[in-house]
């Protein structure tokens, strides 16, 4: 069995209850990584700009629809900054507007998850992450 290696996962929504559920969905899977949660755009920014190097495979769960710099606008920067490009950024929101997703990976989204309505649907979706994330991305 290889060693897992541990994940610096950014949990970026304004609502503290949404940041508490996704990451107890993946906890529930026993998905035990450095859970961090931001509550805007700004916060996540300034915290990647100064940590970014330090960071262990860092991944961005980041919400679209927030006060201040919206989910949209910090896809833009982070991708827009040659050292914080690589980061995987999951969209992960209540929007299921084509729009939304269309816009999301132009903009260099990794992949983009409506929020979903049952906690037994988000321990779902948050285990497919997982696996995906934490253990496929670092096969190659």
């Amino acid at each position: 069995m290889r060693h897992m290696k541990r994940h610096s996962v950014f949990i970026v929504d304004d609502d503290q209850d949404d940041r508490e559920s996704i990451r107890d969905a993946f906890l529930q899977n026993k998905h035990e990584q450095d859970y961090k949660f931001m509550v805007n755009g700004e916060q996540l920014i300034a915290y990647l700009n100064e940590e970014g190097n330090s960071l262990d495979s860092p991944i961005i769960l980041l919400d679209l629809n927030m006060p201040g710099k919206d989910g949209k606008q910090v896809i833009r920067e982070i991708k827009g900054n040659t050292g914080l490009r690589p980061i995987p950024i999951i969209v992960m929101t209540t929007s299921s507007s084509e729009k939304d997703k269309v816009a999301s990976y132009e903009l260099g989204a990794n992949c983009f998850v409506t929020k979903p309505d049952s906690y037994k649907e988000l321990v779902n979706i948050t285990d497919s992450i997982a696996k995906l994330w934490f253990v496929e991305a670092k096969a190659v």
